[in-house]
């Protein structure tokens, strides 16, 4: 009932989906039923005539034609008076097709559904009709159809206690609704103060009557039915409602040019106020220009930093509170300028003219000259602060500068004056002599900093800086100090070189001893390290090349021995110089924290790991050899198994492509080529044995094969598949054959056609070489025909064909021929010279039960040239197969 729309307008709110799932309620529908078919009386006594029931009285076109005459005014089709079926839709359609010309898009109604009394649909066309001849017109303050109807409402029942519309249903219960509506425009007809709210029957009934009485509003809905239902049809509600807006719409007329005249008054008032509104804020807006550039022309210099800031200060709140107030109101003074001129050209009224001196250019002048006077004091400004930040940034830059430099001297004069290397050793001599060039360094890069402090004294002399004195005492005294750092440090220098020498020579010999004792030892710790670290290997190349590689090592231990012995010999050397030249040794090696005890030590454990390496080295050896022939095994089956496999998937597939003899002859050979290939089996079971003996050794690859086991198990269940599938598609071949009572000779035509244009010899065509294949057959091909084949053979879509599918196909084209021939050939001999038979020829003909059959199905069919129970053959052929079957 609910299934329509519009091209222009949705009837559709969420509250109509409500309503069609619950349409066949039967409260509802008998309130619809009542209420359109007094709507529809309403219209239809304007022509004399009216409707009882309202699915049955319209089931002929002909008074729903007359009713689409009146409400519209215009005049339809002529309508058909004949009394059949066929008459009976075509007014309807035409009626249906009024409908749609008015832009109402009806969907699912249709004739057969109003001709055969379907309440459903009827329903629904009426409630159609009504949205769009009494509803959809509606428009209330920009809101139209059932929103217009419904803001129509609640503007009339505002005023009213105890009514408050919101909907089209249960708002209207209580019967205070209809009530305030009658009240509102024909206010003697209803003592609206007398109603109560706890009496809807009263109040439904008393609406309902004198709306019928006064108002010439038939009764369309009964309070009993409104009150006893939850919630009442809101179509039926919105139906009678829409018969009180047009009864009342020229009274709402009147009340639009009220309002009309109102708003052209208010605009009118709202013009004059923004007149006043633009002279005041003009006015305004001037005054404060002219207070403000003075301020802005003022440049009186500040001496001190401080002060500048707090003019800048106060710049910087004129441009953030005061100025961004003003350049709203400037704004705005531009729009309500704007807007005023455009409604007053809109009106019709003359365009406003400011006072002299206010327009918007004068305004904007005003303002150009307060900008120029803002810029060019932010200019000032700014140059008279980086002035005072020069002098400032260099008073702080020397302070800075000169704290630096005495933290930095702090000391140094009592360090630089120490004799610590009278006992050092010569390692710490050295380290003295590093140390002291490191000052040395330091020292040279701090006398930019020198240059720089007394650089800045002398600009802050020249801008005469007011703590100059102090600035140049503090420079003079730092100047001093550095001239006296500069002589220490150069006497230091004098005596470490000279302490230096004494201890050259024993340093000599610990840097050598360090220099070939450090690399000897990492040698001797790399060569433990790997004599125990453990070895994976996968081949037997892998562990040969660990042999040899550990053959080098050994061949290394002779030239290794000696050189432990030279670095021995070197901390011999050491202790003779030390004993015999009276040398106080201030500690061990510097350069060294290994003692010969330690290099000989680990050598001797260097020793022992070797032969340990050797009986591990080669008990691995023994495993991957071992390995090595469990990868050659599997690989010799492997090799022969995985072309074997591939060999007969490729036989296969030509088989099923190329095969000859009869289809029997075709299984046979299939089953015993089947046979063959089970029989393999076993190799495949002792390639796994093989297999599982090389995944318990570990061994994860064979170069020795490009087969792997899961290759081998998916290629053998792919092989047993395609064997069982051909089969099978033989097997349906010949129960194809069969049942459609093909000979092998059309067989192997079937067979030879498909070979042809299967040109990618896949065993399937695709579309196009299916369409060629058809063609080449006889078939006068369009898109759509082709499309129908095509759903036939291939109904998943796939777009390929089988061959399994082109002979179903061929087969059934090839027996509704048979069938069709068969029917008139039976036809003929029953009927005799006759053109038509009779269900007792049939009795007489048939066996009883196939008889009784065969004339029910014939009962629809019945009668041919005034004979009862007689059929032609059409009539006969259709009652058998059905009119799309022949």
């Amino acid at each position: 009932m609910d299934h329509y729309d519009t091209q222009t307008n949705d009837y559709m709110h969420p509250e109509d989906d409500w309503d069609r799932d619950l349409l066949l309620d039967p409260a509802w529908e008998k309130q619809q039923r009542k209420t359109f078919t007094a709507w529809c009386n309403s219209h239809l006594r304007k022509a004399g005539t009216q409707i009882n029931n309202i699915e049955e009285d319209f089931r002929d076109g002909l008074k729903l034609m007359l009713l689409l005459e009146v409400i519209s005014g215009e005049r339809l089709a002529k309508p058909e008076r004949g009394k059949m079926r066929v008459h009976k839709i075509s007014n309807v359609n035409k009626a249906l097709d009024f409908i749609a010309s008015k832009g109402v898009k009806l969907v699912s109604i249709g004739a057969e559904e109003i001709v055969d009394g379907n309440a459903k649909m009827t329903l629904g066309m009426i409630w159609t009709i009504i949205l769009r001849f009494a509803i959809q017109d509606i428009s209330v303050e920009e809101t139209s159809a059932k929103e217009g109807l419904l803001l129509w409402c609640q503007r009339k029942t505002a005023p009213y206690k105890n009514v408050n519309i919101q909907n089209f249903h249960i708002s209207w219960k209580d019967g205070l609704g209809f009530c305030a509506l009658i009240h509102r425009h024909r206010p003697e007809l209803i003592d609206y103060g007398k109603l109560r709210k706890d009496d809807p029957l009263t109040n439904l009934n008393t609406a309902f009557d004198v709306a019928e009485k006064y108002l010439d509003i038939p009764k369309m809905l009964d309070a009993e039915d409104i009150v006893g239902t939850a919630r009442p049809d809101q179509k039926a509600i919105m139906t009678y409602v829409s018969s009180f807006y047009h009864a009342f719409s020229g009274a709402q007329k009147a009340e639009t040019a009220a309002n009309r005249i109102c708003k052209v008054l208010a605009v009118n008032q709202e013009n004059e106020q923004l007149m006043e509104d633009y002279e005041k804020l003009a006015t305004d807006l001037l005054e404060w220009i002219r207070r403000t550039i003075p301020w802005l022309e003022n440049r009186a210099p500040e001496n001190t930093m401080q002060a500048m800031q707090q003019k800048l200060e106060d710049f910087r709140d004129y441009r953030r509170l005061h100025k961004p107030p003003k350049v709203q109101e400037k704004c705005q003074l531009e729009i309500n300028f704007n807007t005023l001129q455009t409604k007053l050209r809109l009106s019709n009224r003359p365009a406003f003219m400011p006072s002299e001196g206010k327009m918007v250019s004068d305004i904007n002048n005003a303002w150009g000259g307060l900008e120029h006077a803002e810029k060019g004091y932010e200019e000032w400004m700014l140059s008279e602060i980086r002035r005072l930040e020069r002098l400032d940034h260099l008073a702080e830059k020397f302070r800075q500068k000169a704290n630096i430099h005495e933290s930095w001297t702090d000391g140094k004069e009592a360090m630089l004056q120490q004799t610590d290397y009278e006992r050092a050793s010569l390692s710490e001599i050295k380290a003295l002599l590093k140390k002291h060039e490191a000052f040395e360094s330091d020292l040279a890069a701090h006398q930019d900093r020198v240059e720089q402090i007394a650089a800045i004294a002398q600009e802050l002399n020249e801008l005469d800086y007011y703590d100059s004195p102090s600035v140049n005492a503090r420079c003079q005294k730092i100047c001093d100090q550095w001239d006296n750092l500069g002589v220490l440090t150069q006497k230091r220098r004098e005596a470490l070189e000279r302490t230096e020498k004494l201890l050259e020579t024993i340093d000599q010999l610990y840097l050598e001893y360090a220099k070939r004792a450090a690399p000897f030892n990492n040698w001797m710790e790399g060569a433990m390290e790997d004599l125990q670290d453990t070895f994976i290997v996968h081949t037997i190349e892998e562990i040969q090349g660990l042999s040899t590689a550990h053959d080098q090592f050994k061949a290394t231990l002779p030239d290794a021995d000696k050189e432990r012995q030279a670095i021995l010999g070197i901390h011999n050397e050491v202790a003779k110089i030390a004993q015999t030249y009276h040398v106080n040794m201030a500690g061990t090696n510097p350069y060294s924290t290994i003692s010969p005890q330690e290099i000989n030590n680990k050598w001797d454990h260097v020793r022992q790991l070797v032969p340990r390496r050797d009986q591990a080295l080669m008990e691995e050896h023994a495993r991957q050899q071992q390995n090595e022939r469990l990868r050659k095994q599997f690989a010799a089956q492997a090799n022969v198994i995985g072309p074997w496999i591939q060999t007969k998937m490729q036989e296969i597939g030509r088989i099923s492509i190329e095969m000859h003899g009869t289809l029997e002859d075709q299984i046979s050979h299939l089953r015993q080529y089947e046979k063959s290939i089970v029989n393999y089996k076993p190799k495949i079971d002792q390639l796994e044995g093989d297999h599982q003996q090389i995944q318990e050794a570990l061994i994860f690859d064979n170069k020795h094969t490009n087969y792997t086991m899961e290759h081998i198990r998916v290629g053998w269940e792919q092989l047993l598949t395609t064997i069982a599938r051909t089969i099978n598609e033989v097997e349906n071949q010949i129960l194809t054959r069969d049942a459609k009572g093909i000979s092998q000779e059309q067989m192997n035509e079937f067979r030879a056609s498909f070979n042809h244009f299967d040109r990618k010899k896949t065993g399937m065509m695709d579309s196009d070489d299916f369409r060629a294949c058809l063609i080449s057959m006889g078939y006068n091909l369009g898109e759509v025909e082709f499309s129908r084949i095509m759903s036939i053979v291939d109904p998943n879509r796939f777009g390929l064909v089988t061959f399994q599918a082109f002979i179903d196909f061929m087969s059934r084209e090839t027996a509704d021929t048979d069938t069709a021939d068969q029917v008139m050939a039976s036809f003929k001999i029953l009927a005799g010279d006759k053109n038509y038979i009779t269900a007792d020829e049939l009795r007489r003909e048939l066996p009883p039960d196939q008889a009784e059959y065969c004339i029910a199905r014939m009962a629809p069919y019945n009668g041919h040239d005034g004979v009862p129970g007689a059929l032609d053959y059409m009539s006969f052929s259709t009652a058998l197969y059905g009119e799309s079957d022949l």
